[in-house]
């Protein structure tokens, strides 16, 4: 199976901002010949403060995905937080993420498979990969063709992770590919300045 990255900016902030980004990205795919996801989410429903910038909002953000999509020839993939988004954002996006604390929410998992996309569902820091299994049950129970596991990290105390690599052969054994978020696994949750 050929590699595949997943990147992007966190939140939409600015079309000239996904330009430049998309710009980058198809450089990066043509010379390296590898291919890439373009991650953006339209509403970061899970920020530590209220005043915190959240992204445009599902309607706007949809829209400057699917024209960054259109533009660059991009896979595109966005994160959904609540049921009723999984069909508007599978309307545009060719991968629907599931962010690590809703990975057991079960309408949401069954909302997103019910759209044909494929659901990549991340791992929940207080989860082990074993338990990953139950997740892409219920996808799969609910019609999802295909679903990613991704690996982000286990808390470890307070405001810290750790990655356990056993997890991605593990998971590999439910998911049809397993996808390693560098990023997030190396954060410090709820450690940072309150964003």
């Amino acid at each position: 199976m050929k590699p595949l990255f997943i990147a992007g900016p966190c939140v939409i902030e600015s079309s000239e901002l996904l330009d430049r980004v998309a710009q980058q990205l198809v450089e990066i795919r043509q010379r390296l010949h590898i291919d890439i996801y373009f991650k953006a989410s339209f509403d970061k429903a899970n920020r530590t403060s209220l005043r915190s910038f959240r992204g445009p909002g599902l309607e706007r953000g949809l829209q400057q995905l699917a024209d960054v999509g259109a533009r660059y020839q991009l896979p595109l993939t966005t994160d959904i937080h609540e049921s009723y988004q999984a069909a508007a954002a599978g309307e545009v996006v060719d991968v629907l993420q599931i962010p690590a604390f809703l990975c057991r929410q079960t309408d949401l998992l069954v909302a997103a498979s019910r759209t044909g996309r494929v659901v990549n569902i991340k791992k929940a820091q207080f989860l082990s990969g074993e338990d990953m299994r139950f997740p892409v049950e219920k996808c799969r129970e609910s019609g999802a063709k295909e679903v990613w596991l991704t690996e982000r990290g286990n808390s470890f105390g307070y405001n810290n992770l750790v990655v356990d690599f056993r997890n991605l052969p593990i998971m590999r054994q439910w998911a049809d590919r397993v996808i390693m978020d560098c990023t997030h696994s190396v954060q410090r949750p709820g450690g940072g300045n309150g964003t």
